[in-house]
């Protein structure tokens, strides 16, 4: 019985872990800080330690985070571009230190260079015979997304290196942190805001975003910079010490983010301290800083393990917090009808603005954490973007306010809640819901979905307000006067949106898919089922158990899929936006392998093979991948340790092939 709980909470940390993998790489909206992150790692980590017969090769404790989006091509790295092992306090900290020791077998002459940890997203340049040739993000560490298009509207990355400073380098590729400058940042929103545009949430996330987009004439526009902190690969004998690989990136021209050095850990430790005070004075975000052994004969002597090398750490400064009480507890309505209870607070000043509001996520949150009307609490910013309750203060002698009961009906329209069996969330069931329009039409014309620039959330909030919009079709029949009629909108801006979602019609069917707001269908999902289906003629078709077999949609987004495809209303708006013109084909990528058309299932592990690595040679010969064994199954490629997907192939008589025989099909 304990075994088997243990093996739960394995699969749900997994699963959690994942879920921020995506929000915070892929999709830029982190929910969470760096800290309860590390724990959830830490305690997965510790679990799989302790039975290491459930630890599998694509266990978040084995993989570098992160993914290539499919709409950028892919980039191999030279050099795996590992992510860093965190710390938090000097005990950590001289925790990694012994451990250098112990590898290294002396303490004397170890020596620590320290950079500041910049907050942005980590990249890679490519130089071939000193001219810049590519770009890309770090990916999965392996390969990443090639944003060369966009890169290239960085100033401060050189176009090419002079003959004189590369010494006779051809080949180099170096690594590098694109972020925002505060500055820029301010003055970015500024201009949204005034052309009524919402502003964007942070640093990292803009940064993030602006190098992810696909028209890399928006990059442009957007205050980007780099700084520039490690050589991932040369064709030459690698430099003597980190200072060196500092000192040689600069005379090439990069921007090099400060460096430090130490040559001891009690100095790196005095050094943390002084940033702690100064980091807020710096233009750009600082989330901790980065020690790195300075000799390269030691960083090759430690090595590194899959996810993290050995000779580096970062140490993290730890969320800002602060204290205040609340006022009150209300519910506001999401996009899903979702119902999140928000705690009003007495204005306080965290992370460098001042926070009002704070999530409470859920009912069953509030309870776990007792948080009442009149309690003095902790808040911090997740991610440093979402302000949120940590924990109630408890203060002696001081009465407290009645718990907290969770309302029977919609704030805004009143419609009795429902709470479906194992969920946390109460949801308002009403597609008419006021509240909800305008969250789903905030996200139907966001960036990421149909991507209507000039229909920000104070447009949106007149056009529902004056009952001009009541569906996301409506959209695409406003005209050119009912859209001058608006507050603050001029007759060149109001033909701007008229030519917006002119443009926005051509988007693509899935981020159509993304855009209808479809309970758990996020961006890769309906990514996945663009690229399956290739039409909605052909999904409005497919039944929840042919959904549920396709690899990363599973029974859940299955099942909301077919729920919302069932209600009349919903296929009804679909037919009105086809009518007006929206794209609702795919561009399948054409296939001509000899797997064209056949489905397959992995199973165990392959010796040389990862999982990722089959599936892409898979789908690179026309096959599909599903994660369940049925009659459509033409193939399953087991492993070792292959489990009940195996059986079920046998019982069935579905092809088995071994890791031998799948590779012969493959060449």
């Amino acid at each position: 019985m304990a075994s088997n709980k243990a093996q739960k909470e394995i699969e749900k940390l997994r699963t959690e872990i994942q879920r921020h993998d995506v929000l915070y790489y892929a999709e830029d909206r982190p929910e969470i800080s760096d800290r309860e992150y590390d724990r959830l790692m830490q305690r997965l980590k510790d679990l799989e330690s302790r039975r290491p017969e459930w630890a599998t090769p694509d266990s978040p404790t084995q993989r570098v985070a992160g993914k290539v989006q499919e709409k950028f091509a892919a980039a191999t790295h030279r050099a795996p571009m590992l992510s860093l092992d965190n710390t938090y306090n000097a005990d950590e900290l001289w925790d990694f230190h012994n451990r250098v020791v112990k590898n290294i077998g002396s303490a004397s002459d170890v020596e620590y260079v320290v950079e500041n940890k910049i907050d942005g997203l980590g990249v890679a340049l490519t130089y071939e015979d000193g001219r810049f040739v590519r770009g890309a993000t770090r990916g999965d560490g392996i390969k990443g997304e090639d944003v060369t298009a966009n890169l290239k509207t960085i100033k401060s990355i050189p176009e090419e290196i002079p003959d004189d400073k590369r010494e006779g380098i051809r080949e180099l590729e170096v690594r590098g942190e694109v972020y925002m400058r505060k500055s820029g940042f301010k003055e970015l929103n500024d201009q949204r805001i005034a052309v009524g545009l919402a502003p964007f949430a942070n640093l990292r996330n803009s940064a993030a975003g602006s190098l992810r987009l696909l028209d890399h004439k928006i990059t442009a526009t957007r205050p980007l910079d780099i700084l520039v902190y490690q050589i991932g690969y040369m064709d030459r004998e690698p430099f003597a010490t980190q200072v060196e690989v500092f000192d040689k990136l600069k005379s090439m021209g990069f921007p090099t983010n400060r460096r430090d050095l130490c040559k001891n850990l009690e100095g790196v430790i005095k050094l943390i301290e002084q940033w702690k005070a100064e980091k807020e004075s710096l233009d750009y975000d600082v989330d901790g800083l980065v020690i790195k052994v300075n000799s390269i004969k030691y960083q090759e002597k430690l090595g590194s393990t899959a996810k993290h090398p050995r000779w580096a750490v970062a140490y993290k400064f730890e969320t800002e917090q602060a204290q205040t009480k609340i006022l009150d507890i209300v519910c506001q309505v999401g996009r899903t009808g979702s119902i999140t209870p928000v705690a009003n607070l007495e204005p306080v000043q965290v992370s460098g603005s001042t926070v009002a509001r704070a999530t409470l996520h859920n009912e069953d949150e509030i309870r776990r954490k007792d948080v009442r009307v009149g309690d003095t609490v902790i808040i911090e910013k997740a991610g440093e973007v979402i302000p949120k309750v940590v924990q109630v203060v408890e203060i002696p002698g001081e009465s407290r306010g009645e718990p907290f009961v969770m309302r029977s009906d919609c704030p805004e329209c009143k419609t009795p809640l429902h709470r479906a069996e194992g969920e946390a969330a109460w949801r308002c069931v009403n597609a008419a819901c006021p509240a909800q329009l305008k969250e789903r039409l905030w996200h139907f014309a966001s960036r990421k979905a149909m991507d209507v620039d000039h229909l920000g959330p104070a447009i949106v909030d007149q056009l529902v307000d004056k009952e001009m919009v009541k569906t996301f079709s409506d959209l695409y029949k406003l005209k050119l006067e009912d859209l001058a009629s608006l507050e603050r909108m001029a007759e060149k801006s109001a033909q701007n949106l008229v030519d917006a979602l002119e443009k926005s019609k051509t988007a693509g069917f899935d981020r159509l898919l993304f855009a209808l707001g479809i309970r758990l269908v996020g961006q890769r999902a309906a990514a996945v089922l663009a690229q399956s289906y290739g039409s909605m003629e052909n999904l409005l078709k497919a039944d929840a158990d042919e959904l549920g077999e396709i690899m990363e949609i599973g029974p859940g987004i299955a099942q909301s899929l077919v729920d919302f495809f069932d209600e009349e209303i919903n296929r009804e708006e679909i037919r009105r936006l086809s009518e007006l013109g929206i794209v609702m084909q795919a561009e399948v990528r054409e296939t001509s392998g000899k797997l064209k058309g056949k489905q397959f299932v992995l199973t165990g592990t392959l010796e040389s093979l990862s999982r990722e690595s089959a599936k892409e040679k898979i789908q690179e010969q026309g096959g599909r991948i599903t994660t369940s064994v049925s009659k459509k199954t033409d193939y399953v490629v087991a492993g070792a340790d292959p489990g009940s997907k195996l059986t079920k192939a046998e019982k069935l008589g579905v092809p088995v092939l071994n890791e031998e025989e799948f590779k012969k099909l493959l060449d």
